[in-house]
């Protein structure tokens, strides 16, 4: 397998963990900062045991990483870029959603 084609599974594989929502809102949480699932749960209101098993798909795709202080366990995002990506993709959803408003406005004027 020639090395585009091992970063092009790389992506599908990294891309699959945006696929939910809940991941996704864990990502827009730990944007700015370091957070524990303790904290997550309250900021996201997601059940603990579910929150748990999106947090292990991410970290098993290297989206995330953990750091232990203590008794504590921080999660973090593994690269900016990551943000920077999502923050592109929320973008050009907008910018559709936008898109299809104006769309719309025009066909009921019409």
């Amino acid at each position: 397998m020639n090395e585009d084609n091992v970063i092009l599974k790389m992506h599908a594989e990294v891309c699959k963990s945006f696929a939910h929502p809940t991941r996704l809102a864990i990502l827009n949480a730990l944007r700015n900062k370091e957070m524990t699932v303790t904290d997550m749960t309250h900021v996201l209101g997601v059940a603990k045991g579910n929150l748990a098993q999106h947090l292990a798909i991410l970290k098993q795709r290297q989206v995330v990483a953990t750091r232990r202080e203590g008794i504590n366990v921080y999660y973090h995002v593994t690269d900016p870029k990551i943000i920077q990506a999502c923050e592109l993709m929320r973008s050009v959803l907008l910018n559709q959603l936008k898109a299809t408003e104006r769309l719309s406005r025009k066909v009921g004027a019409g």
